[in-house]
């Protein structure tokens, strides 16, 4: 039995728990897949303004976080910025127009986190901001105060309905504040960015090109211009003329889409599902994709490098927020917040459906149209889920990331940003690396080890997770085809994490330092509720050697190798190569350095020497075969528990 304590807001709540034995396997051969660095990214990091850069100590922390990717696009003032005049329109703040300067940014980006993606987007809406001189004079109506009245169309000489909403006594003219913006004019950015005679800025550092931004509420969020919602089709359209040509100007780009708001948007379009001209009805993503597909057959055009979808979860729980990161590719979840996905019924509407697991119909549905090597990935561009308390929050920001690393997720930068997350960005991008491997738990529902190596294969770093609210967990670790040294090894750790920012540098953060002791490839750990724990481990140095053995009869190079190693119920050898070894002698220390075995070979060795490891205790030996005087080939071998 064991009191624990834990924070909840700002309370303190005790329960007496029982410890649970958590079993959790990793194996380093198993599940490889490559981690893209971008699911380490945030929005809104980097002024646009000159005479309010963005501050040292602001670069050094996201530095130090570990910030690998940044979308920098607006979101909705993405939709009609003007890159020729530097200026935006904000739809949420009665369409007024203001100096948004992408060129500044950018640069800024690319000289102070030069390890970093940059994401900017296309305009396909058809209109971009032209003049400041009709904005709505919001300081002399209520000082600049936010109400609920902020998105009346009023830019353009509209008159505001002082009762509140979104509704205008009289709508501004959009004529007034904003140009036409076919496809060519926000293409040509690619020029002004890259080409000859443009700013010089790094194409490989600003490869991902949002299509617009939630075009499937253009309706709501700029309805100055669009009075009535598109049809799919119609939006496609605009979508093909802008990417074929931001493909031809720019090869290497990656162009993401189609951007939906968010749940119900991932499947409804204008709040329907969509006839197509085959007169079978889709949810949107899937016909997007197929439209995709269609085009690009039709074209021999690449129009598609990631899925990006805005995620918005609204649960309010805590025991549900600690799950959302099941949304994506969980079968089995029976999410909370299905909404949307109801309608992939072929009936059109099944209430019984729950089982969100939205990416991994996105790539069924990629293979569907595609075929298997599409090489379309996917991405979150925008995220926001409700914050109760730094714990939950970095928790269930930890689950994310662990899960979007276990299944190749191209970025992930999410939109609201609370504390506990620059904490987890740190410990996932400074200490994870950079090639996943399967861990399997016992208790997925509480506990998550989401395992990552390197590409020399001697470092690894297991991330544990307990989203449990209350309860601490003890988890036994076994750990397969990656061995290691008995002792002891470092664990970074996460937890009690107050409701104030603690995240500073690399230096001055909450991360708590910790020990497990590590025997024959297993080890247990105590993880507190609601907590994210790293540990860090390192391999065997490499068991094949080459070196030169003299002997009286000859001197020439030889080469020798272990194997199996490590071993585990059977004798090990040593398979020598090269010139025959005469007069040989092999002996096996332990770590104590005692002799554990030795044995005299008289004239000719064998290529093959029998080491009798069936009968040594589990550790670590080093072997030696010597030849002649002073001539000594080095090896080491690891026994595992019989």
């Amino acid at each position: 039995m064991k009191k624990i304590c834990f924070p909840l807001g700002i309370l303190f709540v005790c329960q007496i728990t029982t410890a649970q034995t958590v079993a959790v396997t990793v194996d380093a051969n198993a599940g490889r897949k490559s981690i893209s660095p971008y699911i380490y990214g945030k929005n809104n990091n980097v002024s646009d303004d000159a005479s309010s850069p963005t501050t040292s100590a602001e670069w050094n922390m996201m530095r130090d976080a570990g910030l690998r990717f940044a979308r920098e696009n607006g979101g909705n003032n993405c939709s009609k910025y003007n890159w020729r005049l530097k200026l935006t329109c904000h739809p949420d703040w009665y369409n007024n127009i203001y100096h948004t300067d992408w060129d500044y940014a950018a640069k800024k980006l690319g000289d102070s986190l030069p390890n970093a993606q940059g994401m900017w987007g296309f305009q396909l809406i058809g209109k971009a901001a032209s003049n400041t001189s009709n904005n709505f004079n919001d300081w002399a109506y209520n000082n600049s105060a936010w109400w609920s009245g902020t998105a009346q169309n009023l830019a353009g000489g509209g008159v505001p309905n002082s009762s509140g909403g979104s509704a205008a006594s009289t709508n501004g003219n959009p004529n007034l504040y904003l140009e036409n913006w076919p496809a060519d004019s926000t293409v040509k950015i690619l020029d002004h960015w890259f080409g000859s005679g443009g700013l010089g800025l790094n194409n490989s550092k600003i490869k991902y090109w949002s299509m617009d931004n939630e075009p499937d509420i253009w309706n709501s969020t700029h309805d100055d211009i669009i009075l009535t919602q598109p049809t799919a089709e119609a939006f496609m359209q605009l979508y093909f003329s802008v990417a074929k040509k931001a493909r031809l100007k720019y090869p290497n780009i990656k162009l993401t889409g189609p951007v939906p708001a968010s749940e119900w948007q991932w499947y409804a379009w204008n709040n329907a599902k969509i006839v197509a001209a085959n007169s079978q009805s889709y949810t949107w993503l899937e016909f997007f994709i197929k439209r995709i597909s269609e085009e690009q057959t039709a074209t021999g055009v690449r129009l598609l490098d990631v899925i990006d979808i805005h995620s918005y979860p609204n649960e309010t729980n805590s025991s549900d927020i600690v799950q959302l990161h099941r949304i994506y590719f969980d079968t089995t979840y029976n999410y909370p917040g299905a909404n949307g996905v109801k309608t992939t019924a072929a009936s059109g509407w099944d209430n019984t459906i729950t089982k969100e697991y939205v990416f991994e119909r996105c790539n069924r549905w990629l293979t569907q149209y595609m075929g298997p090597n599409h090489g379309v990935t996917l991405g979150v561009s925008e995220y926001g889920a409700t914050h109760n308390n730094a714990n939950v929050t970095s928790v269930s920001y930890a689950s994310v990331l662990g899960t979007f690393a276990d299944n190749k997720v191209e970025y992930f930068s999410p939109w609201y940003w609370n504390t506990g997350m620059w904490e987890t960005m740190h410990l996932f991008s400074r200490y994870a690396k950079i090639t996943r491997v399967q861990s399997i738990s016992s208790e997925e529902l509480n506990v998550s080890g989401y395992s990552s190596i390197n590409t020399t294969n001697d470092s690894m770093t297991v991330i544990l997770v307990n989203r449990h609210l209350t309860a601490a967990k003890t988890v036994s670790m076994t750990i397969s085809n990656f061995t290691m040294t008995p002792g002891t090894y470092n664990v970074k750790q996460l937890s009690s994490l107050p409701s104030s920012e603690t995240f500073v540098s690399h230096a001055t953060n909450a991360l708590s330092n910790h020990t497990v002791n590590i025997t024959a490839n297993t080890f247990t750990i105590s993880l507190p509720a609601l907590s994210t724990s790293a540990v860090l481990l390192k391999a065997v140095p490499a068991t094949t050697t080459v070196a030169t053995a003299i002997s009286p009869k000859n001197i020439n190079s030889i080469s020798a190798m272990v194997y199996p190693n490590p071993v585990s119920g059977q004798n090990a050898g040593i398979a020598l190569s090269g010139e025959k070894v005469f007069d040989a002698k092999l002996e096996v220390y332990n770590s104590l350095g005692q002799i554990a075995y030795s044995k005299y070979y008289a004239g000719e060795c064998p290529s093959y020497i029998e080491v009798p490891s069936v009968n040594f205790e589990p550790g670590v030996y080093i072997i030696n075969v010597s030849v002649g005087e002073g001539n000594v080939w080095n090896g080491k071998l690891v026994k595992l528990q019989n």
